[in-house]
């Protein structure tokens, strides 16, 4: 072999090597940055390149009557961020995101757990303009109604733990097993899980006072943005329920991942031998005012009765007696509901879509798993696969928009 072949192989076998140090190094590197250890200076953001501002919407002005409060304080205010993309706004329409009411707050939507993409960077990279927010008396929204919104501690860890993040290894409801997508065990002392249980925090048990105050600020947010699609989570479903019956005509659409405004109730128990509900949100849907037709004055009016079997598999619903009442705002705004087989509700998110085509609406109902999206429990934003279902929501905005696109719904 002439000694320049061979020198030029030797360079191309040190190149060679050198290049899969390198990839190793990162490797671990990256490994090093996962969930928290990310704070270190050395790692280097996974977020989407975006600016941010921030602002308070809404509120209202009181006499403070509380402890050495005697002046007059400002209440109902909102926390907004706006974030826009680096490169550009390339999409009409921006996405407000509502976390669920209480328990953890908006930057849930900024990354997960373990340090991945959240839906927020999903969005921006797709040149959405997005708007986070957190509701009433929860996070930077922290309220000074006192007296109005008193505070009860969020979930507890066993609850995270069987309900949220490893509901397999309790198996309550029958497709528990199935759940495999938490980044980790689910279990405490896992980093993920610890990451995740200190973004719980306390939850106000005033829900009228809170839809009081988040139908105002949400309707002002709506008119200074422009129509919008709003993106809620769990128990934050109320909001864009509110805001299509006071202003429907800024709410483009409204995507439910796992809506838990169950008509008229509220379930507990996952053993058979506690199956059972408690009464609340009097209005179907909320706890406050909806404008029904023909009209409600005293939700009492609204005629009810039990329908379907008590079981594990699939809860019974309380819906109107017919002929049901309409809401006719609420059922002018596309409705889409997104529910995972391994979470619990798919034992009664049927209810909350039955109760909308009750009062006149035509929802769209997506199972991941008819979209071969396996193995999600509640928190479906914050686990393995999240972006494949942010994409979804994509293409449904897609479709609500311009008519066009692949429709999945029961």
């Amino acid at each position: 072999m002439a000694p320049r072949t061979r020198c030029l192989l030797w360079s191309f076998f040190f190149v060679v090597l050198l290049l899969v140090n390198i990839s190793f190094a990162i490797e671990e590197r990256q490994a090093q940055c996962d969930g928290v250890n990310a704070l270190s200076p050395s790692c280097q953001s996974r977020e989407s390149l975006h600016y941010r501002d921030f602002f308070y919407i809404g509120g209202r002005y009181t006499k403070g009557d509380s402890g050495p409060t005697t002046g007059t304080v400002l209440v109902d205010q909102v926390y907004v961020e706006k974030l826009t993309p680096a490169l550009g706004v390339r999409q009409p329409r921006p996405v407000i995101f509502v976390h669920p009411g209480g328990r953890i707050t908006s930057p849930s939507w900024l990354n997960t757990p373990d340090n991945r993409k959240g839906f927020a960077s999903f969005f921006l990279d797709l040149g959405y303009q997005v708007y986070l927010l957190d509701t009433q008396a929860v996070g930077r929204s922290s309220e000074n109604d006192v007296k109005n919104f008193p505070l009860t501690p969020g979930s507890t860890i066993e609850e995270v733990e069987r309900g949220y993040t490893a509901p397999e290894t309790a198996n309550l409801y029958p497709t528990a097993k199935d759940h495999d997508k938490w980044p980790g065990t689910g279990l405490r002392g896992d980093p993920t899980f610890e990451a995740f249980a200190g973004s719980i925090i306390p939850v106000t048990t005033n829900n009228i006072a809170l839809e009081t105050a988040l139908r105002a600020a949400g309707c002002q947010l709506l008119q200074i943005i422009g129509p919008a699609f709003v993106v809620a989570h769990s128990f934050g479903s109320f909001a864009p329920i509110l805001w299509s019956n006071d202003c429907p005509h800024l709410v483009l659409g409204s995507v439910n991942l796992e809506p838990a405004n169950t008509p008229f109730q509220l379930f507990v128990g996952l053993d058979p031998a506690t199956l059972g509900s408690f009464p609340t949100r009097p209005w179907g849907l909320t706890n406050t005012r909806l404008d029904y037709v023909p009209p409600v004055s005293d939700p009492k009016e609204l005629a009810t009765a039990p329908v379907g079997e008590e079981t594990r598999e699939r809860r019974r619903c309380i819906l109107q007696v017919e002929p049901a009442r309409k809401l006719p705002n609420v059922a002018s705004v596309p409705y889409l509901a997104l529910t995972s087989n391994a979470s619990v509700h798919v034992t009664w998110d049927h209810c909350v879509v039955e109760y909308l085509r009750q009062v006149g609406a035509s929802p769209e109902w997506y199972f991941l798993d008819d979209l071969g999206i396996t193995g999600h429990g509640l928190f479906m934003h914050l686990e393995l696969g999240n972006l494949e279902i942010a994409k979804v929501v994509h293409e449904w905005i897609v479709k609500t928009l311009y008519g066009f696109g692949v429709s999945a719904g029961r």
